[in-house]
């Protein structure tokens, strides 16, 4: 019967899976306690944080919940074994350990929390033994699960490394078996989910691995969550319509007398309230039900003979107590039957039951309501239909029944091999009246004219003439494998028939099936039905409703067993969502809000918790949407994160948000706004930003008055595989942002305006054919990046007038600040750059002689400020023709302005590049610090604070492969020098055994690049100094290149406190503990040196004439000509010529 339209979420879907949040009144989690916790006798490990800090629920088997409502309590042995404790009595036991510590061997190589061999799990290793060993892993006591209590965890057991899997429950004299198996098991980790079902007073929880002398016993457990397990909390007052407990729990009116103990106290059961109902529990009997021959009245849960059989049962939680049981065959099924009840009148007869489906996806259980008219009895009509598998789980369902005439209620059961069909606890409302006196029902038909299961899938359609499980077509037997595999072989095409492939407008609607357990489910209803009885609309879907169950929120709807497919396989379907607007405003810890991810490719973003190096920003604890390519693995280039429309709050809003981006392959972040039609991109940031959140914000501009909706949409764009974005805490208020503290101008101008005659223009040279301007702007390198440019030829701008950009106001700033930008000059001369800061006045603060070049430059300036503040560039026009000046990449960052090519990275790169370099393979330089959680291996401490706060720049050279040959981080452009010095500190922690990364400095020009410094091989984990002497009479950069000597190899590349001293000379550094030579024999250093300079002359020698007849130097083109930036080197595109001197050293 349909429920009220009240009780209906306002959420319609044609198709798909959603999971959805619906806490229930008085949701554990958190009960605060005023001023003190209650004895820990009463108070520990019971899944609820009696304490304010949670500390009443450490080493519990987890750890204390997350402050966010509705997080699991969870495990992941990252810090230690929570509380899980080896209880085993041979040399087969359980340790916690991780992958690092034994590089082979049948565990895994990773875990799962991290996914990296640096994690952390509870394992038992391989034992030798030729006797039987069982390893044992206890919980500690825990108290009081709930009846929706879940324990979720992943385990790997390679196929044939173990016997026996076991996760069992010791409540007092009993020990209940949650899940057993023999295997198989897949490869990898696997995911498993068990419901303890509800539990009073004290239990612990044990896994358990048995090996024998054919199985090695290699298993691994990581990651447990115990999710819904805390009772209700007492309430002072409960919401209108809920009812009150005993114990001043609080639950909703529908769980009143259902069979469970919702309040934790029984009072939502007790005889007062629940006296007039016919409750049915089978521990003696059938009760006033009768049944047909397939059910069995069972007083023995299932064993190692039945697998598939109810292990417990649903009244008493234990495997003594019973319940009803049929294996009965498809075509054949079990009946059961009420007593034969009176018209129930305007109030609902409802029958609560528990189901148990499992071992066989032909399993079915159907409820039909057979009523007794005015002459005959008429055919029995199906309320509910339940199919396929359901796990080891007792599920509630209810039906509500409102008849003119007396009925009768059937339940007919039916399974396939190795199937088992259950139920336990039918609960009659108080409405159901029973006929008193002689029925006039006639009897039910025999044999195949009881009521019979609905048409199902060609699958479970037998006929005489073909084995059980196959298709009869025509002369044909199709077997069961050859049933929806896209490749029809019946003439009529019945064996793809019921496929998944529907309009719903059929009853079987494509052979889908809901496989809900929880408080949601699907259901094909029509248009009518969804929007009314007097509205004329036709057709039917399928949509999301309210439901019964009581094991979570999720909703699930499944195909039939499908496949194989091809490649090239897509689903095409059609959905419709209408909720309640949402504000865009989230901080992701509860849900999404407004934000759901695009369908247009097969990378997406999703809603994750946080867990190893993944951390939100919010409490570092919650929740945020997460974009990972390999997690499934994707090869869309592209996800889409969409809002719902929205409707303007103001003429102006601000969008603020926090972004993550990470890794060497990371790609680009964008944000974009959809209106009518048309989109606007509003901000976008590219490259690994480092191991950090970054706070953004955008200006929403509306026309005034207008009320035309708008959609956001965050995209992300990746470059590989290498790296995630994430993104939150996003906000929106009225009014427009502060000025951004980092802009590129591949957006928008970033709110600057031009002043007076508006002649600063942001610009892209994409076509090739800009009347003036740089060929390529500084953040992409490419023509079709964006910057700002002014034209200061005479024409345009005479001699000595000015032409100002001014940004929009920057908020004030809490300690000093370095403000960043780069500029660009035309070859003939521009003029001159002026940087003024507004605050409380305009006061110059840098000016630039714009000399020209083919180079972009970077010029900064210090900024301090209490209040407000704006900043204006001020071009001076020199009245040469065919002039102009540039601006792009402006960036505000905490602490003072770094020296030229120098930088000590705790604020970031500074001038320092890390955009991938083309004809490397795409990969980036990153820059992070130990005391953040990272996918990639990286010193623990910087250099420059000796501790895991601070900084540094690193690579990770395992991601290097054959489309990826090296990594570059370059210096802004430095004038030429006769004499310079480059010191700098380096980190290379390579493994044992391994083949080693390289780390070079090399001097790069747009003539070509020299080789001046190089470190390979293993080095010692601890920071090293280097110096290195620099000369060029050219400008020219500093270039730091990371790559391998052979092999990937997992080990980072690190650097911190590079310093560039302009002129100078370096100084022989004093010993250092870093750097000291260990000590040895005076002769044995001497003769090393020898044979050293030895080597090193011959190979000089013969790299010289190798060099003179081969060669390479990508920069030039095939004219050889003379590089003056380096006077002992001479480039051309086929070759390098060294000239007969060569005073460069390495």
């Amino acid at each position: 019967m349909p429920l009220p339209s009240h009780l209906l979420p306002a959420l319609v879907l044609f198709l798909g899976h959603l999971a959805v949040n619906l806490p229930a009144a008085g949701s554990s989690g958190w009960a605060w306690v005023p001023n003190h916790c209650r004895s820990p006798g009463q108070a520990v490990c019971n899944f609820v944080c009696d304490c304010r800090d949670c500390s009443d629920e450490a080493q519990c088997g987890y750890h204390g919940a997350s402050p966010t409502l509705g997080a699991p309590f969870a495990c992941d042995f990252e810090q230690d074994p929570c509380g899980w404790r080896d209880i085993s009595t041979s040399g087969y036991s359980w340790l916690r350990d991780r992958a690092g510590a034994a590089l082979e061997g049948p565990g895994p190589h990773s875990d799962h929390t991290l996914g990296t061999d640096l994690g952390w799990y509870m394992a038992v290793g391989t034992h030798r033994g030729k006797e039987a060993s069982t390893a044992a892993l206890r919980s500690p006591t825990l108290r009081e699960a709930a009846s929706s209590c879940k324990l979720r965890l992943w385990y790997h057991a390679a196929s044939g490394d173990v016997a026996e899997l076991r996760v069992e429950l010791i409540h007092g004299a009993e020990t209940l078996t949650l899940w057993q198996s023999t295997g198989p098991w897949g490869p990898g980790w696997q995911e498993l989910a068990v419901t303890t079902g509800r539990i009073r007073g004290d239990f612990r929880v044990t896994f358990s691995a048995t090996r024998n002398a054919t199985h090695r016993g290699a298993v691994a457990l990581d990651d447990l969550e115990f999710w819904d397990c805390g009772l209700p909390t007492p309430q002072a007052n409960c919401p209108l319509g809920h009812h009150h407990c005993q114990n001043k729990v609080c639950v909703e009116p529908q769980q009143l007398c259902d069979g469970e103990d919702n309040c934790g106290d029984l009072s939502d059961e007790n005889p007062l309230t629940c006296g007039r109902h016919i409750a049915t529990d089978f521990e003696t009997g059938l009760g006033p039900w009768n049944r047909s021959e397939g059910w069995s009245w069972n007083h023995r849960a299932g064993g190692p003979e039945r697998p598939s059989w109810p292990r417990r049962d649903h009244s008493r939680n234990s495997a003594q107590g019973s319940f009803l049981v049929s294996v009965a065959e498809p075509g054949t099924p079990a009946i059961l039957s009420s007593p034969e009840f009176q018209a129930s009148g305007t109030s609902n007869c409802s029958l609560v039951f528990y189901q148990y489906l499992r071992g066989s996806e032909a399993g079915c259980l159907q409820l039909f309501l057979q009523t007794l008219g005015p002459s005959a009895p008429r055919a029995p009509v199906l309320l509910r239909r339940r199919r396929g598998e359901l796990g080891t789980a007792w599920v509630r369902d209810r039906v509500d029944i409102q008849s003119a005439h007396p009925f009768q209620i059937l339940l007919a059961g039916q399974t396939g091999p190795g199937g088992v069909v259950g139920l336990d606890d039918l609960i009659l409302s108080d409405h159901c009246r029973p006929v008193s006196e002689v029925s006039t029902l006639q009897p039910l038909p025999p044999g195949p004219r009881a009521p019979a299961p609905q048409p199902l899938p060609p699958s479970s359609r037998l006929q005489d003439s073909c084995k059980q499980g196959h298709l009869a077509c025509g002369d044909l037997c199709v077997p069961p494998e050859q049933l929806c595999d896209f490749e029809e072989q019946c003439a009529g095409g019945e064996d793809e028939q019921a496929c998944g492939t529907t309009d719903f407008e059929s009853p079987e609607a494509g052979g889908w099936e809901d496989a809900s357990v929880g408080r949601l489910q699907w259901r094909r209803v029509s248009a009518q039905e969804s929007q009314g009885s007097s509205a004329a609309a036709a057709g039917h879907f399928l949509s999301l409703q309210r439901a019964w169950g009581q094991l979570g929120a999720e909703a699930r709807v499944l195909t039939p067993l499908l496949g194989p497919s091809g490649p090239s396989c897509e689903l095409h379907l059609a959905y419709y969502l209408q909720s309640q607007p949402r504000e865009v405003s989230c901080n992701f810890e509860r849900d999404t809000c407004s934000w759901y991810p695009g369908h247009l490719s097969d990378t997406h973003w999703r809603w994750v918790e946080s867990r190893g190096p993944d951390h939100d920003h919010t409490t570092g604890q919650g929740h945020f949407v997460l974009l990972d390519p390999t997690d499934p693995l994707a090869w869309g280039h592209s996800a889409h994160l969409l809002s719902r429309p929205q409707v303007p709050a103001a003429p102006m809003e601000c969008l603020s948000f926090w972004y993550h981006l990470h890794g060497p392959q990371i790609g680009t972040l964008r944000l974009a706004m959809r209106r009518e039609g048309e989109e606007t991109h509003l901000w976008s940031r590219s490259g690994t930003q480092g191991n950090r959140w970054h706070e953004a914000w955008a200006t929403l501009s509306h026309q005034p008055g207008s009320h035309a909706q708008y959609q956001l949409l965050f995209e992300g764009l990746r470059d590989g595989y290498h790296g995630t974005m994430a993104l939150d805490d996003v906000a929106v208020r009225p009014g427009p942002c502060w000025a951004p503290n980092y802009c590129s101008f591949e957006d928008s101008d970033c709110g600057f305006s031009p002043g007076g005659q508006g002649l600063w223009r942001r610009q892209a040279n994409a076509s090739g054919h800009a009347a003036w301007g740089p060929p390529t702007d500084h953040t992409t390198e490419t023509a079709q990046g964006h910057y700002m440019v002014v034209d200061t030829s005479p024409d345009a701008l005479p001699r000595g007038q000015t032409a100002s950009l001014t940004s929009k106001e920057h908020r004030p700033l809490a300690q000093p600040a370095c403000l960043t930008f780069w500029y660009h000059g035309s070859l003939r001369s521009p003029g001159t750059l002026r940087v003024y800061l507004e605050e409380r006045g305009k006061h110059q603060v840098l000016s630039l002689s714009a000399h020209g070049g083919l180079a972009w430059r970077l010029g900064s300036v210090d900024v301090q400020a209490e209040r407000a503040w704006r900043v204006v560039f001020e071009a001076v026009a020199a009245g040469v023709a065919h002039s102009y000046v540039a601006l792009d990449d402006l960036l505000l960052q905490d602490g003072p302005c770094p020296q030229p090519g120098s930088c000590d990275f705790e604020s970031g790169l500074c001038g320092w590049s890390h955009l991938a370099w083309p004809g490397l393979g795409g990969y980036s330089w990153d820059w992070g610090g130990g005391a953040t959680p990272s996918r990639y291996p990286q010193p623990p401490v910087d250099h420059t604070v000796g501790t895991e706060a601070g900084h540094f720049a690193f690579f990770e050279t395992g991601v290097l492969g054959p489309g990826g040959r090296a990594a570059w981080l370059r210096s802004e452009p430095l004038p030429a020098t006769p004499a310079s010095c480059l010191r700098f500190w380096y980190h290379m922690g390579f493994p044992e055994h391994f083949y080693k990364g390289e780390l070079k400095v090399l001097l790069h020009s747009a003539q070509g690049q020299l080789a001046v410094w190089g470190a390979g091989g293993h080095r010692r984990h601890q920071w090293l100094e280097a110096q290195v002497e620099v000369a060029s009479a050219k400008e020219f950069q500093i270039v730091f290149e990371a790559t391998l000597g052979g092999q990937p190899a997992l080990g980072p590349i690190a650097l911190d406190d590079v310093e560039y001293l302009a002129g100078q000379h370096c100084q022989q550094p004093a010993p250092s503990p870093g750097n000291t030579a260990a000590p040895g024999s005076l002769p044995a250093v001497v003769g090393s040196a020898l044979l050293l300079l030895m080597l090193l002359v011959l190979l000089g020698l013969g790299g010289r004439r190798w060099l003179q007849k081969r060669g390479s130097c990508p920069f030039q083109s095939n004219t050889e000509v003379t590089a003056p930036g380096f006077d002992n080197i001479l480039f051309n595109a086929d070759g390098v010529t060294l000239p007969a001197s060569v005073t460069s050293d390495p």
